[in-house]
């Protein structure tokens, strides 16, 4: 039985959730709470971040590389284009949306919700084990410090990101306007990975996570900034997930 070892507040989590039901991949999801999930990978063997694939004996962590492994050895539905060209540009757009969409989105909501434990603590939790409202309770103010530091999440660096952030998504609503796909006639991992890594933008209903009712301004107003912009994700959801 395949395993997701994951966050259910994760983008890239969700990226690799979408491509397995895509590809219709029977699996099991294991939500993990973040802080906690160190012990669980270090027995693992594997490094830290989640999402972390288990087929068997075989684990294979990065959201690139389990699709890579899913397309290898679930051909069903294959995500990565068999021409070479199509290939090598699909992967690009991958790659560039990972490190301008994904990272961007992670840091500007992580340093907004951070400090409103009050909504942050139930996404974490989210599918979790019985005991993460508890740990949450007790760890909440040591994960909090953890993640700023170890992602370098403050308030100037959330003013680069979302520099880095409106970029990409002109470029992607401009691409969208004239395009019904990133790569040539078909729907790929390069549109699954814009759609999903922008999702948290939208709080879109199919991403599987209780998204709060009341949002704390300053997340209302990244929102407001890229209101009209991210049509293309509310499409690519509607039809793909």
């Amino acid at each position: 039985m395949i395993k997701l070892y994951q966050f259910s507040i994760s983008h890239y989590c969700e990226k690799i959730r979408w491509a397995l039901d895509f590809k219709k991949v029977e699996h099991q999801i294991i939500s993990m709470v973040p802080g906690l999930h160190m012990n669980h990978t270090k027995k693992m063997g594997v490094k830290s971040s989640v999402p972390i694939l288990s087929d068997n004996n075989k684990l294979i962590s990065g959201s690139i590389e389990i699709i890579d492994y899913l397309d290898d050895n679930f051909p069903k539905n294959q995500l990565t284009p068999i021409n070479s060209a199509a290939k090598k540009e699909v992967l690009e757009w991958e790659n560039y949306l990972d490190k301008e969409v994904g990272i961007p989105v992670r840091l500007c909501l992580y340093n907004i919700l951070l400090d409103y434990p009050e909504i942050v603590k139930p996404l974490f939790s989210h599918n979790g084990p019985w005991y993460a409202n508890l740990y949450l309770f007790f760890a909440f103010s040591k994960i909090e410090k953890i993640m700023r530091r170890f992602m370098n999440i403050n308030d100037k660096t959330s003013i680069v990101a979302q520099q880095r952030l409106t970029a990409a998504i002109d470029r992607l609503n401009e691409h969208y306007k004239n395009n019904e796909f990133l790569v040539g006639h078909s729907f790929s991992r390069a549109d699954l990975s814009a759609a999903s890594l922008a999702a948290p933008l939208t709080m879109q209903k199919q991403y599987g996570l209780d998204w709060p009712t009341k949002l704390p301004k300053k997340l209302e107003e990244l929102m407001a900034e890229f209101e009209g912009k991210l049509d293309w994700v509310d499409r690519i959801y509607t039809e793909y997930r």
